[in-house]
């Protein structure tokens, strides 16, 4: 039950070990205005190449601008391409396991882009797909075994260019597996049984096609029959499949599948959003996430790289603007006075898998100490709900001179507040009645209480949720306010 604000903050502590084929990404962009005279192509004006780390090297890259930290096993040649990896690596703060092979050419997929509509033109590549030697599977299994102890999980980036061959596979997997690391793999071609007892596999429809020799169509149940035969063939625990337009879907063993909407608002370019599933996902799982909120977040990433230019990755903050922005409500729809208003808002926030919190009081003249009160609980919760005293419950327990300020005023200025998503009055004594129909995940209140004395205690916990208490601003409370106005006045 961690909120995404948790999950997010916890992805700078990880650092993943991705094994896999690197290759370089060359995109020339340039104008297209006519069609050669000698034969019926369009003839680009090119300008200047841009180029950057692809394949094995762009998930590196995703996880580390997701800030956490990487490395890297791979194979190169040793020519120009496998120079600019490895500077393009060292730039990015990936340390880099590289091993050069004289034989080999370093993989280089070059596109021509026209820059109208960023329309693909034609894909160039240099590159040699024959298995690594029994050497250099040596090397890429030393190597990887030697940085278990210190990494949090592994990847394997298979994108059949030779350096993943089934023993390199089997190793990685048991020798992870033996550390308690999770593998999760990006897979390709056909057999699936040589990623045997991996954690988690990602593959596209096609890929889930290939891999069960029968084309599965893009329909939930389809997906799901297919995938849990994949899951069986290859012994893995979860299958987080990507749909394209119609986004992720995460079928694991013993549960029930989930689907998630895509979320771009528009395609620029799919290039690379495959390793950005894959990075974020596993950084995600190996952050505390359980494994829907993990697809939640690959999803969400894979929606924002894909409404970029070229192999683009994605920052961390873009992330957070995601699952952290507050919706852009208007301050009356905040406050829910309908009891079907609050049930809809909950529904909708347990479906997108948001942590619920609670906390309650009068809030009557808002202070310091009510900012600061609101403030942390909003950091252990993705979205807050403030219960609020009626006018009449305020005279209950503070007297017939309170609240200074009515329900409505007290509602508007609380609803105002980025730190809160919802407000619901109650008119008992206590927000017990409130507290169980919200079912929070989260139960907040000041350390002024002790946790024996907080109402709804035991019913959060009943059913696994958290109470949590959070430390006071000393001196501010509502009451040394007023008396002070009154003693002034």
């Amino acid at each position: 039950m961690n909120s995404f604000e948790a999950l997010i903050n916890r992805l700078s502590e990880q650092r993943l070990l991705v094994v896999g084929d690197i290759m370089l990404d060359r995109f020339i962009y340039g104008q297209v205005e006519r069609i050669s005279p000698e034969a019926p192509a369009a003839v680009i004006r090119a300008g200047t190449p841009e180029e950057s780390v692809g394949g094995a090297g762009n998930v590196a890259q995703n996880v580390v601008a997701l800030g956490a930290r990487c490395e890297i096993v791979s194979v190169t040649g040793t020519d120009d391409a496998a120079r600019i990896i490895t500077r393009q690596l060292r730039a990015n703060a990936i340390t880099a396991h590289l091993i050069e092979c004289a034989d080999r050419v370093t993989t280089v997929k070059t596109r021509f882009v026209a820059t109208l509509h960023n329309t693909h033109l034609l894909r160039a590549d240099w590159e040699e797909t024959h298995p690594i030697s029994e050497a250099i599977e040596n090397k890429v299994i030393a190597a990887v075994k030697a940085r278990l102890p210190v990494v949090d999980a592994v990847i394997l980036s298979d994108y059949a260019k030779g350096c993943l061959t089934p023993r390199v596979i089997a190793e990685v997997i048991a020798a992870a597996r033996a550390a308690a690391r999770p593998v999760i793999v990006d897979p390709k071609g056909s057999d699936y049984r040589r990623y045997a007892h991996a954690t988690a596999l990602t593959p596209n429809l096609r890929e889930l096609s290939l891999a069960l020799g029968d084309k599965v169509a893009n329909e939930d149940a389809d997906i799901e029959r297919a995938a849990r035969k994949l899951l069986d063939l290859a012994h893995a625990d979860l299958l987080l499949v990507t749909r394209s337009e119609r986004g992720v879907a995460l079928i694991g063993r013993g549960t029930a599948p989930a689907y998630y909407p895509a979320t771009a608002a528009r395609v620029i370019d799919v290039s690379g959003a495959g390793d950005m599933i894959v990075a974020s996902f596993a950084l995600a799982l190996v952050s505390g996430a359980e494994p829907h909120n993990a697809a939640r977040l690959a999803n969400a990433a894979a929606g924002l790289s894909v409404a970029k230019k070229g192999t683009s990755q994605v920052a961390c903050d873009e992330l957070r603007e995601v699952f952290l922005s507050r919706p852009h409500f208007a301050i009356r729809s905040k406050i829910l006075d309908e009891p079907s208003q609050l049930e809809a808002r909950l529904r909708q926030w347990r479906a997108d898998g948001y942590v619920i919190g609670f906390t309650n009081g009068c809030f009557d003249l808002l202070h310091p100490g009510h900012i600061a009160l609101l403030a942390e609980a909003r950091t252990r919760c993705d979205r807050l709900i403030v219960g609020l005293n009626s006018d009449p419950s305020v005279k209950r327990l503070k007297g017939d001179r309170r609240p200074v300020q009515n329900e409505t005023a007290r509602s508007i200025v609380l609803a105002a507040l980025s730190l809160v998503d919802g407000v619901v009055l109650f008119g008992e004594d206590t927000p017990l009645e409130l507290i169980m129909r919200v079912k929070p995940d989260i139960l907040i209140k000041g350390a002024d209480y002790r946790l024996d004395q907080v109402v709804g205690r035991e019913f959060v916990e009943s059913y696994g949720g958290k109470v949590s208490l959070i430390e006071l601003v000393p001196e501010t409370s509502t009451t040394r306010l007023v008396s002070s106005i009154q003693a002034e006045g």
